[in-house]
């Protein structure tokens, strides 16, 4: 056996290297730093920690570059690991949270922190994620004497989203900038404008800014698809105006031509989705659902926005776009999914009615309109505060389900809507559908009496006592109507009301009926009509010509009387050659009959002959009602084809409930 060979010495290891200087490293920190190179940045800044453990400006300079490379969660360990150090690392942190949505921490950790500049930049965009836009209008205005760039851009985007639009243009007065100072500020005003309805100037301002942003971006050597992306939220919200405008294929349009190219940021995306679907309403319900899958997780299998997407869309725009997705699988009878993901929807926006509506929608698509009046009803009993729409919305479930009385004392129990004409008359409606009819008639009293103390200007109050008149006459109650139409007299003088007191007071009070009834007008035309001779008639007769023109004269009081036209008599015209005096025999009354209707027709005989055996021996006859074993299964075989077909018609008339889908509006950007 041979002798194993000998392990060769392991060379001996080289001396390491010695680290360059450390300001060579900061000169090279800063060099990757100036050229937006970050990865490298922060090697060569482990390098000065490796030489320097603990410098501050070598973690800085690391935390920095970290963010920068969008790798927040190794910038926040970095932080963590830095806690020896003297320096506050405070703000990195809260800006860190502030990337990963963990707003509420983030804003905790500012608030442990003394108050700059750019700690109350990063406090109110912060606020503005969070939706408290008063807080973050406020801490922008507090800035205002600082002359930070593009502060009021921010400004007025809160001052939209806080529904205060009324306010920017007093705004802009005050700091003394111009809408068109960039394609940022005047695209933010449009959006207010937007808000206060005047469409066409913000049509105009949103093109301004669109030439504005292609001139500033290409003067900053950015690529044409890079560009279109960034001017992708001008584009969306020019196809809104569009829509709200009523030019609805104009706005498909351009939000399908916005999807397919695929060149826009992730908000303006799926704002461009949203409202193709709402454009679109119940058409194409599958492909609407395709096209919203395109804005979730992509390795989800429930419907969940992307993270991309979720940070930086407004809670309202997401609110929308999942309750479209909502209503487009209840539209596609898609029960199961739709019943999941309102189940979490709550949780989402636990401070928003919305998730409560579309469960009770879920019920009533599900034939428990019971069980959705009674969830509503005790949602409004926890939260006053928010019980309008919830008390709106019960009232129009029971009103479909058939339930009057609950969808009145739903109505009823919203009180700043009660004296509204149209509260009005939908409870008056409810009530005397349930058969309460005195509860109606209170309702009615009510009103009236509401509108007499309101100092209003209309003839709201006269439109309720009339109505409220005619239904108390209507069900018995002759003297308050009667009472009714009488202050509608004295008051304004209706005619109206004036023939509905003579009416209902000549049941009871035939002298003041007849009072009332001199200060009606003579109507045109009754001069020479005999009124007591009339009335001795007993009814209108026919009469012949002679008798209709006297009555004519009567009427005309002596015009002259038009002759009556003679009618000419026209000779008969017969066939050619047809000889009146010859006439001939006369037709056949059964010409125009068919053959075998005739009582002339006679069957034709059947051939004996027919049935007579032929061809070889032993050949068995069939009969002829008897069908074949082809003929059998051909037959078999259409039923089944047209059992398919009528099945198949059926499923595709069931036409399953129409919600309405809402469209959500791309937001300001920040």
């Amino acid at each position: 056996m041979a002798p194993k060979p000998k392990e060769k010495p392991k060379a001996a290891a080289s001396p390491s290297q010695p680290p360059p200087p450390i300001e060579d490293l900061f000169t090279s920190l800063n060099r990757h730093i100036q050229r937006s190179e970050f990865t490298q940045a922060v090697k060569v800044a482990n390098q000065v920690l490796s030489v320097a453990p603990g410098d501050e400006d070598a973690i800085r300079c690391k935390v920095v570059a970290l963010i920068k490379a969008d790798k927040i969660e190794e910038a926040l360990s970095a932080i963590q690991s830095s806690q020896k150090v003297s320096f506050d690392f405070s703000f990195y942190k809260a800006y860190c949270l502030y990337r990963q949505n963990k707003l509420d921490e983030a804003l905790e950790v500012l608030g442990k922190q003394d108050k700059t500049q750019p700690s109350m930049l990063l406090e109110s965009q912060i606020l503005y994620r969070l939706g408290k836009m008063d807080a973050c209008v406020d801490i922008c205005r507090n800035l205002q004497k600082a002359k930070i760039d593009s502060l009021e851009i921010n400004l007025v985007a809160g001052l939209i989203s806080a529904g205060r639009a009324s306010e920017v243009q007093g705004t802009l007065d005050a700091i003394k900038t111009k809408a068109t100072s960039s394609f940022e500020l005047a695209y933010n005003i449009a959006c207010s404008l937007i808000a206060g309805n005047k469409l066409k100037d913000a049509e105009k301002l949103l093109l301004t800014a669109r030439r504005i942003g292609q001139e500033t971006l290409t003067e900053e050597n950015l690529a044409d698809d890079d560009i279109e992306i960034e001017l992708a939220p001008i584009a969306v919200q020019l196809a809104y105006v569009h829509q709200l405008l009523g030019q609805t294929q104009e706005a498909a349009g351009a939000y399908t031509d916005i999807v397919n190219r695929n060149l826009a940021d992730e908000p303006s995306l799926a704002v461009a989705v949203n409202n193709l679907i709402a454009v679109k309403g119940p058409k194409e319900i599958s492909d609407s659902l395709r096209k919203l899958d395109r804005l979730k997780e992509k390795d989800s299998q429930k419907f969940e926005l992307a993270r991309a997407i979720d940070l930086k869309l407004s809670p309202k725009q997401k609110e929308t776009i999942y309750a479209n997705r909502v209503l487009l699988l209840l539209h596609a009878n898609k029960m199961d999914q739709a019943r999941e993901l309102v189940a979490v929807l709550p949780e989402m926006f636990p401070d928003n009615v919305m998730p409560l509506l579309l469960q009770a929608a879920v019920l009533v698509r599900e034939n428990k309109a019971g069980k959705a009046e009674e969830m509503l009803g005790q949602f409004a009993e926890r939260f006053p505060e928010k019980s309008k729409i919830i008390l709106l919305a019960r009232a129009q479930v029971a009103a479909a389900a058939g339930h009057p009385q609950i969808a009145a004392d739903s109505l009823a129990k919203v009180p700043d809507i009660q004296h509204m004409p149209a509260t009005v008359a939908t409870l008056v409606a409810l009530k005397e559908r349930a058969g309460d009819i005195n509860g109606a008639a209170a309702v009615l009293d009510s009103a009236i009496k509401w509108w007499k103390t309101a100092m209003t200007e209309g003839d709201q109050l006269s439109v309720i006592m009339q109505e409220a008149a005619s239904f108390k006459l209507r069900h018995g109650k002759e003297e308050e109507a009667a009472h009714l139409y009488e202050e509608l007299v004295k008051s304004n003088g209706n005619i109206e009301a004036l023939v509905g007191l003579i009416s209902t007071v000549a049941h009871a009070n035939v002298e003041k009926a007849e009072a009332y009834e001199k200060q009606l007008k003579s109507l045109p035309g009754l001069k020479g009509v005999d009124v007591d001779a009339l009335e001795k008639t007993s009814g209108a007769k026919p009469v012949d010509g002679a008798s209709r023109a006297g009555l004519a004269e009567a009427q005309e009081d002596g015009k002259t009387k038009e002759k009556p036209k003679k009618k000419r008599k026209r000779k008969p015209r017969y066939p050619k050659g047809f000889d009146p005096a010859n006439p001939g025999p006369p037709p056949d009354p059964e010409r125009w009959l068919p053959k075998r209707e005739r009582s002339s027709y006679r069957p034709k005989r059947k051939d004996k002959r027919a049935a007579q055996v032929r061809g070889s021996q032993g050949a068995v006859v069939r009969d002829k009602n008897e069908p074949s074993a082809s003929a059998t299964n051909s037959n078999t075989s259409n039923s089944k084809s047209n059992q398919s077909t009528s099945s198949k018609g059926v499923s595709q008339s069931a036409e399953p409930l129409r919600p309405q889908s809402k469209s959500s509006r791309k937001k300001s950007r920040k």
